[in-house]
């Protein structure tokens, strides 16, 4: 068992309970993706084109989606151009990649159907608690960015 410090208790299993979680709820997700005709992964490049801001170059979007979907270079490639194929993006003469109207209305259906499901499961959490999760999680991803960057 691993143990920090003075604490001698036992770290908790955080990686399966977020697992876990992650896997129903990509579940949930994919059926209201399948709804819409869109892929999971053509959703995870809409959602971090959207997380850069809507608008980089495509040089930097194609690294994102390298790093954070853990795809080669062909392949981050391909999902751009897949992006702005289904019309979720446009690219521009200026070399960067935006998100486009379409992608725009796509994440505000898929979001809103995801919380009529969602919605009613958080109620049930003490608010207090569900904010300390999100820090947590946070603060554990760029922990474990930081970490990955200086290896």
């Amino acid at each position: 068992m691993t143990t920090t410090g003075e604490d001698t208790r036992p770290l908790p299993l955080i990686g399966q309970a977020v697992g876990q979680a992650q896997a129903s709820l990509t579940r949930l997700l994919t059926g209201i993706l399948a709804g819409s005709g869109t892929s999971y992964l053509l959703w995870l490049g809409l959602q971090r084109l959207n997380a850069m801001g809507g608008q980089p170059s495509r040089e930097a979007y194609e690294a994102d989606l390298s790093y954070w979907l853990q795809l080669d270079g062909p392949d981050a490639a391909r999902l751009a151009g897949d992006v702005v194929a289904a019309g979720l993006a446009v690219a521009g003469d200026d070399g960067l990649i935006a998100v486009s109207a379409r992608g725009r209305a796509l994440r505000q259906e898929v979001l809103a159907a995801s919380a009529q499901i969602t919605g009613p499961m958080l109620a049930t959490i003490d608010r207090a608690d569900l904010d300390t999760t999100i820090r947590t999680l946070e603060k554990i991803t760029r922990l474990a960015s930081n970490t990955e960057g200086n290896r």
